[in-house]
């Protein structure tokens, strides 16, 4: 079987359940009245009206803007305060108490505060998505330091290697595969916060669109907005996905041949124990003779 064979059936795997929920729900809701449960054909002719008039872009377009921006503060200040810490054993226990009690608290209860101290606009938005994203990312990259192998670090400082060049060229690459593990998940974070930020005191995303068209009873618009919402977080994930696979490459090619030569182990050990049982059978008979 070729590649592109291959890549097919990988593919079809993916999207026949999707697309098999997919026609459950339109051919069972065409005959739909509901006003909180329209027909399946009635929002997609919705959605494809919301992006030909251009609405619907200039509301993602300032969603993923917010999204963005958060994230990117979020992940330069979680691994920058995530390696202090990681280093510093003594400043990890203090601090420790205060990073669990705020990773616990549900930053969504925050954003009527935060919108009433920052006014209405896209700060408070982007503050609350880059304070949600903050923890798993700190935490992911406390603890991907304090893996590292210490002999690493022991060997670094043997040969009076600068600290900031430990840091780029020892800490982060041993570190990094947690750090993206911690994005990853601030990221699926980000969208939820994103969402219910721009739900109070907003102009406009994706959010917006959302609350203001449930106050207008536009239910079509509504399930538009969330499956349009779902739709974007998928392709988030996706594209995130490849710049994963891209970034730590080696980490994936060395797993994978870990892997491979586990299972050549694994049969050369087999190998090895049949070889002995059998040694050890013949070796009875010839007693017994």
């Amino acid at each position: 079987m070729n590649a592109v064979v291959r890549r097919a059936l990988s593919v079809l795997e993916q999207i026949w359940l999707p697309i098999l929920l997919i026609a459950i729900w339109w051919v069972a809701s065409e005959g739909s009245t509901s006003l909180y449960f329209p027909p399946l054909s009635k929002i997609w002719a919705t959605t494809i009206e919301l992006f030909a008039n251009g609405q619907m872009i200039v509301y993602i377009g300032v969603s993923l803007g917010n999204i963005v921006a958060g994230l990117l503060i979020a992940s330069v200040l979680g691994v920058v305060v995530g390696v202090t810490i990681g280093r510093m054993e003594t400043l990890r226990q203090m601090v420790d108490p205060l990073l669990q009690f705020f990773r616990a608290v549900p930053q969504t209860a925050l954003i009527p505060i935060l919108i009433g101290a920052l006014g209405v606009g896209i700060a408070p938005k982007i503050f609350m998505i880059a304070f949600a994203c903050f923890w798993p990312i700190l935490l992911n990259t406390i603890d991907g330091v304090r893996s590292i192998d210490p002999q690493a670090e022991d060997m670094s400082r043997a040969y009076r290697i600068p600290l900031w060049l430990r840091i780029r060229g020892i800490i982060l690459p041993a570190a990094m595969a947690q750090i993206i593990a911690g994005v990853r998940v601030a990221l699926a974070i980000s969208v939820v916060v994103m969402v219910v930020s721009e739900f109070f005191a907003s102009t406009t995303g994706i959010g917006y669109f959302i609350q203001r068209s449930s106050n207008a009873f536009a239910f079509a618009d509504v399930w538009s907005g969330a499956i349009v919402i779902g739709v974007l977080g998928y392709l988030l994930s996706e594209l995130f996905r490849l710049y994963e696979r891209i970034t730590l490459r080696w980490y994936f090619d060395s797993a994978a041949l870990a892997e491979e030569g586990g299972v050549r182990g694994g049969r050369t050990l087999r190998r090895r124990l049949s070889d002995l049982t059998g040694s050890i059978g013949t070796l009875k008979v010839r007693t017994k003779q």
